[in-house]
């Protein structure tokens, strides 16, 4: 949803935010990084690039006021006099640190930087980025000793393969707000990055919608179906769903239930189950929306289709192929051996 083509960093700083849990202390930059034009390309293309396929964006939000959201406060301040940056990016260091709250938020590097010529639906604007650097690799550096000859020592650096954590910020807005993107590749702490320090929710669009259904369902069948029915059953549902997805443009929910569910009394547990999870998630799950197409095939990929069995063996069922399971895997019981079984139907080996 942006492209990076005309983008320009203009300004980006450095500091180091600790860990309030272990009483450590931040420490803050007071002047721009200067680039020479290598490291300012290999920078521009590590912190921008994780955003050029994202389709999900945010809006900030807050309990009481989103004009109270400090993240929301602090880049519409940088947005209406550029020459505050350095402040405020220390406010936003600050607010980073007041979320570390456990021993498993990881210290780090925080960048933020200022963009210019960010395109977002057809329109350029500005934005501001902030990215925090938890991981560090280990990298050997060459160097000539005493004696004339060439030795190695192992560093840590900052690897330029994907970012840790980071937003966008852009200076537009639409009726829900101002326009956030987020990255987060180690999700150790599902609140920490999303909702303590950003406070943002999904963007109520088709985006989002998918994302909250296939996620209703997902956990429909890790709590409801694979209790009550097994790993086979809950394979079989996921399939379906997917399915579903891939054949409809668009999902309505009580076509849904019929076409997934064959007992009246499943599509009663499903109905009773995503009240409890719109309450429990506070979400509204909706009944009727349009099928976002990435967000399906980002989701099919994590949805886990194993059965994993205490005898070492692991049956995958292909979540592409909804009626497999069903026609070609059997569940019994023997009474000889006093075990569950599996019976699988084949063809030919590939």
């Amino acid at each position: 949803m942006i492209k990076k083509t005309r983008a320009e960093i203009t300004k980006c700083i450095l500091h180091k935010v600790a860990n309030k849990f272990n009483s450590g202390h931040n420490v803050f930059s007071e002047d721009l990084i200067r680039f020479d034009q290598e490291s300012y390309d290999l920078m521009k293309n590590f912190l921008l690039k994780p955003f050029g396929s994202l389709t999900q964006s945010y809006r900030f939000s807050h309990h009481a006021d989103v004009r109270l959201n400090e993240l929301n406060n602090y880049a519409s301040e940088v947005f209406k006099e550029e020459s505050s940056f350095v402040e405020y990016s220390k406010n936003m260091v600050n607010h980073l640190y007041e979320q570390s709250n456990s021993s498993q938020i990881k210290t780090g590097d925080v960048i933020v930087v200022f963009i210019e010529g960010i395109e977002y639906k057809d329109v350029l604007t500005e934005a501001i980025g902030v990215f925090k650097i938890e991981n560090k690799v280990d990298f050997f550096q060459t160097y000539l000793d005493d004696n004339e000859s060439f030795d190695v020592v192992v560093q840590k650096g900052i690897s330029t393969k994907k970012i840790d954590k980071g937003c966008l910020i852009l200076n537009t807005s639409d009726t829900e707000g101002t326009v956030v993107f987020s990255v987060d590749n180690n999700n150790y702490d599902a609140q920490y990055w999303i909702k303590n320090f950003l406070s943002v929710k999904l963007a109520d669009d088709y985006n989002a919608h998918t994302q909250n259904y296939l996620e209703l369902c997902k956990e429909f069948s890790e709590e409801v179906i694979k209790p009550e029915l097994g790993k086979h059953k809950q394979g079989n549902f996921l399939a379906n769903t997917v399915d579903y997805f891939k054949e409809h443009e668009a999902v309505d929910y009580h076509e849904f239930k019929d076409k997934v569910f064959e007992d009246e009394k499943h599509k009663e547990l499903f109905e009773d189950y995503k009240k409890h999870y719109e309450t429990l998630n506070d979400v509204l799950i909706r009944n009727n929306f349009d099928v976002s197409g990435v967000v399906l095939k980002k989701a099919k990929n994590k949805l886990k289709t194993e059965i994993k069995l205490d005898t070492n063996i692991i049956i995958k069922l292909d979540v592409d192929a909804p009626d497999a399971a069903s026609e070609y895997l059997e569940r019994g019981y023997d009474e000889e051996r006093k075990m569950k079984f599996y019976k699988v139907y084949f063809n030919e080996e590939k």
